[in-house]
């Protein structure tokens, strides 16, 4: 017998610090089954007085623990530890050997990246990387911001900044000729944003929305005569 009870859509969320618990919190409130393993014995005992038989004592990373949570019949695994080895290896074996469809890691320390990458541990959430985009939002200096980053669809979708001497100031967008696996799917001017028709003329200082497959960013940013080295989102080299 498992903690979790039988039947419906459930989740495995592993580590109750503040992450876990809020989220634990905020999936059960949205309706959905979840349970929240926790190795710690007094932060557990900290979390049960409030979500009681949802929250299983254990070290997830050993198996009998996470077969008694459930995992056999969970659709997805959202390891948010502080320990990067530890939501790796959860991830990991929740993919593996129980099958599960769904698996979402925290990077605590963005130059483990490469690591979550290389084993196929994806998607995974660095709060520095979050940060940092915001951080890109705010500081008009940087030309060019990641907003979301499908590797396995490759397709991504970037926020550009065109600058007063842009080559494409001037240009309607019918008149664009923007490389091929690229659209631009927004335009924001003077804080009013708009889809642009054909008939639409770019000025400097509007921030263009593009979708775009990953391998073209370069191609794109050159074209519309953004600096694409400037972003502090983009990943670092392998």
């Amino acid at each position: 017998m498992t903690v979790a009870d039988s039947g419906g859509d459930y989740m495995l969320v592993v580590g109750a610090g503040k992450v876990g618990w809020n989220l634990t919190r905020e999936l059960i409130e949205k309706g959905h089954e979840v349970t929240l393993i926790e190795a710690d014995r007094e932060r557990y005992l900290t979390v049960e007085q409030e979500l009681e038989h949802r929250v299983l004592y254990g070290d997830a990373s050993e198996l009998w623990v996470l077969e008694r949570a459930g995992i056999g019949r969970a659709s997805m695994v959202i390891a948010v530890t502080g320990d990067d080895e530890d939501n790796l290896l959860i991830c990991q074996v929740a993919k593996d050997k129980y099958e599960v469809d769904r698996v979402i890691a925290r990077v605590n320390n963005p130059r483990n990246r490469q690591h979550f990458e290389l084993l196929g541990v994806k998607p995974y959430v660095s709060a520095t990387d979050l940060i940092l985009r915001l951080i890109e939002r705010e500081v008009p200096r940087y030309g060019l911001v990641h907003l979301l980053d499908l590797a396995d669809a490759k397709i991504e979708i970037i926020d550009l900044l065109i600058g007063d001497d842009a080559p494409v100031v001037g240009k309607r967008v019918d008149e664009l000729d923007l490389p091929t696996g690229s659209l631009l799917i927004s335009v924001l001017r003077e804080g009013t944003g708009f889809v642009p028709t054909a008939d639409t003329v770019l000025e400097g200082g509007d921030e263009l929305l593009a979708v775009l497959d990953p391998r073209v960013e370069e191609a794109l940013t050159e074209y519309l005569g953004v600096d694409g080295g400037a972003s502090i989102g983009s990943p670092p080299p392998a």
